[in-house]
């Protein structure tokens, strides 16, 4: 019983959530502190709802534990307990911040007023709100934000004991940390949680209703139609697919769990060894949050963080060569791969598959559901309207078109009359249509909540205490003679970071912490944010925290390491692309100076990159026409770098002509008649 009136709450809450967002980002009423409060105890009520203190609590795992009834009902009133701390604090803030609540104010300030002279309650109400942010985000995402927060908030305490490489300061008070992180607009209700309420969650919730529409489906026929029965095929289908849905969900472990379901078992079928299919999806899916136009959360920070101001098309046309350069890898490196292997279905032996495929049809309505909304989205960017409001009218076409569809379909059932009455079951078909994205929305998007107004804990202390200025300062002499090993400890340490953080989480850490760095040296802005936001997806998928890698080795049934080191190999261009357009800006359409470059550059820079991608996928995979030699794969490992990072101008354009005709040499002398290697991919 107490079960279902959570399952209840949960329903309600995740529309009021999805109906408060679209209501106040487009027609905002609230002051900016109180739309924050009220966003952020809507997310955290769905969190104690639907995230057990300990996964060996949850409902779902009670067959295999057995867990007592008491222990369940006294967790469950836990729960509760901690969704009523949540309405009261956050509330607290909502009724001490909005001036129609101005007759319950404290000694009749509002709490920005009281900045520095707050009461008691007001520490209080900071103190219980932290624990319950640190709660909801150890229960959402896990044990590692959470730490980092807490040993920010020691460091703000302790700071005067701190030794000298630690950055120390003169230290504060209780009162001032939780005044800080808390009670103002710097720490929990700061940036971050700004960007998830203002960006984020409109996408999470367009990704949900496409999905919900047969997006998924719509995309797997068009990469079926598209490669057919060729080598290699149902690896092709996941890598485009993945990099499609990816754009719409902009979660790396989402996409592989939402389109691995299909391809995974597709690419086992044709011959692909377990590991190999799942590193394939994993690298595919984490590659679709750098694909436009949706992209990932990081995407969205840029907008409050890129100095000088960018706009999301500025975003999307950065991101949209690399994002070719990344699949055009990977759909070589599996090109190769299956050409390589006996046992992976050739065109004819795939030939019943493909037919089977082929009979179901490319399903019109999601098809111009799929078209129209990113038509609309693209058009109104394109028009000049703000990213959320351009969203906003997409995620209106797509709920008109699904209606109209319904009407139709009833209309051509006419001649069952029965079928033409709009009874409980139309109703109740209506209503699901607009619960369930709202629901699957709430339950992939509460986590980045919580993360996020943890982040604005660290970002809160950073702020207090100068270290956001003094480590980048501490850094720049390390690396300030040389840019190339300024970008490696980068790439570490947000890889590193990445590990036990969801991924706009990790960028916009390391943009605030470190990115001032690479500003610092003479990166074009945009470029050093996007060198960020490129590791920590590829973090997704690096050894031994991949967690792309992990959803998709529980799917294919393999390993979890070696479908880890499968994905990180098929993601490898992913880690080189990042360096080639931190040097070559063009990639990004940008010039040195941050202006745009000129067409031909553009397209110079592209076709270089473009060939040592390919040859870079060749020396991945080992083959060609046949299989490489070791010496010859290092020859072609080699040229692609100097294709990747040597420079556009002369003398160099005789070395990229010159390492082309070698490649191509290699690849000649390499293309023999002797049959593909025996082992299976």
């Amino acid at each position: 019983m107490r079960e279902k009136i959570k399952n209840n709450i949960f329903l309600v809450v995740s529309v009021l959530l999805c109906l408060f967002i679209l209501a106040e980002v487009n027609y905002p009423r609230l002051a900016p502190q109180s739309e924050l409060a009220l966003f952020a105890m809507l997310g955290l009520i769905v969190v104690f709802l639907r995230y057990p203190i300990h996964s060996h609590f949850g409902e779902a795992c009670k067959p295999k534990l057995a867990v007592k009834s008491a222990d369940n009902r006294f967790f469950q009133i836990l729960d509760f307990l901690l969704i009523g701390s949540v309405i009261l604090c956050f509330g607290y803030v909502l009724s001490q911040t909005e001036p129609v609540f101005q007759a319950f104010w404290l000694d009749g300030k509002s709490l920005g007023d009281r900045a520095g002279a707050e009461l008691l309650l007001d520490y209080i109400v900071g103190g219980i709100g932290l624990i319950l942010i640190l709660e909801a985000t150890r229960r959402s995402i896990g044990m590692t934000l959470p730490l980092l927060s807490l040993a920010f908030l020691l460091y703000a305490s302790f700071g005067q004991f701190m030794p000298d490489w630690l950055f120390p300061h003169r230290g504060y008070s209780i009162q001032r940390i939780v005044s800080q992180t808390f009670l103002h607009s710097q720490g929990a209700f700061g940036i971050a949680l700004r960007v998830m309420f203002t960006y984020v969650f409109l996408f999470v919730l367009f990704g949900t209703l496409l999905e919900r529409t047969g997006a998924t489906d719509y995309v797997l026929n068009l990469a079926r139609r598209v490669f057919g029965a060729g080598a290699g095929a149902p690896a092709k289908v996941a890598v485009l697919g993945s990099g499609m849905m990816g754009s719409l969900s902009g979660s790396a472990v989402a996409n592989t769990a939402t389109t691995g379901t299909f391809t995974i078992p597709l690419m086992r079928r044709s011959g692909f060894r377990p590991e190999i299919a799942g590193g394939i999806e994993a690298a595919a899916s984490s590659g679709g949050a750098l694909m436009p136009p949706i992209m990932g959360a990081a995407a969205y920070m840029m907008l409050e963080i890129v100095e000088p101001t960018v706009t999301y098309l500025e975003i999307i046309r950065a991101a949209l060569l690399p994002a070719i350069l990344y699949y055009t890898g990977m759909l070589c490196i599996v090109h190769f791969l299956a050409k390589s292997s006996r046992h992976v279905h050739s065109p004819e032996e795939a030939s019943n598959d493909t037919q089977t495929e082929k009979r179901g049809k490319l399903l019109t309505v999601q098809g111009c559901i799929f078209l129209a909304a990113f038509i609309t989205l693209i058009g109104f960017l394109l028009m000049g309207a703000t990213a959320f409001r351009a969203v906003s009218w997409s995620l209106l076409v797509v709920g008109a078109i699904s209606l109209l569809d319904f009407l139709f379909r009833k209309i051509r059932k006419q001649h069952v009359p029965t079928e033409t009455r709009f009874g409980v079951s139309d109703l109740r078909k209506g209503v699901d249509f607009i619960v369930s994205p709202c629901e699957r929305a709430a339950q992939s998007g509460v986590s980045l909540i919580a993360a996020a107004a943890c982040v604005g804990i660290i970002l809160g202390v950073v702020t207090l205490t100068g270290i956001g200025s003094k480590l980048p300062s501490a850094l720049l002499p390390l690396a300030s003679t040389n840019l190339v090993l300024a970008l490696f400890f980068l790439m570490i340490s947000t890889i590193i970071l990445g590990m036990g953080l969801p991924s706009s989480v990790c960028y916009l850490l390391m943009a605030i912490l470190v990115g001032p760095v690479l500003l610092d040296l003479g990166v074009v802005p945009l470029a050093a944010h996007f060198f960020i936001f490129y590791f920590g997806m590829m973090s997704m998928v690096t050894p031994p925290v991949a967690l792309a890698a992990y959803a998709a080795a529980a799917i294919a049934g393999s390993g979890i390491m070696v479908t880890a080191f499968a994905a990180f190999r098929f993601a490898l261009v992913g880690f080189a692309l990042p360096y080639a357009f931190v040097l070559r800006p063009a990639l990004l359409w940008l010039h040195g100076d941050g202006n745009t470059p000129e067409l031909w550059a553009v397209f110079g820079t592209f076709s270089l990159t473009l060939v040592g991608t390919v040859i870079f996928a060749a020396a991945i995979a080992g083959y060609v026409f046949n299989k490489l030699s070791l010496w010859m794969r290092g020859i072609l490992f080699i040229a692609a770098l100097i294709l990747f990072f040597a420079p556009t101008d002369m003398p160099f354009v005789w070395i990229h002509g010159v390492v082309v005709l070698a490649s191509i040499a290699i690849f000649y002398y390499n293309r023999t008649d002797a049959a593909p290697t025996a082992g299976g991919v």
